[in-house]
């Protein structure tokens, strides 16, 4: 079962708190971004957040339970987050997250394709 776009919103709407949150339509579920990063997928109404070990130290020491779980079948482990209610812990375990997290690698520029020339027979 696909995720409701309004559970995305809904997320998206939580997570505000730690900067501008967005998301994109990905193999059927969403992959959500924190300012250009990208940091977590919704699958199945559900949100993993891309494993670090800063955000397993502010998971401890809000005292949450660490539930780990694979988004898709051979994903790697993400923390699956089902609290967003309480907005200190939101800032504070997002905030380490997205410093611990890779910025996108810029893409490539696709070479010219070469426009191939049409010798005419010569006459």
């Amino acid at each position: 079962m696909a995720s409701s776009v309004e559970f995305v919103k809904y997320v998206c709407e939580k997570l505000k708190v730690a900067g501008e949150i967005t998301f994109k339509r990905m193999f059927g579920e969403y992959g959500l971004y924190c300012n250009g990063k990208f940091f977590a997928l919704v699958c199945e109404d559900q949100l993993f957040v891309k494993p670090t070990q800063e955000g397993r130290q502010i998971l401890e020491q809000y005292n949450h339970e660490i539930i780990e779980g694979s988004p898709y079948p051979g994903a790697k482990p993400h923390f699956i987050l089902d609290d967003f209610e309480e907005e200190v812990f939101v800032r504070a375990f997002m905030g380490v997250t997205y410093e611990a997290l890779p910025f996108p690698k810029p893409k490539k520029e696709k070479a010219s394709k070469k426009i191939k020339e049409e010798r005419l027979p010569l006459i």
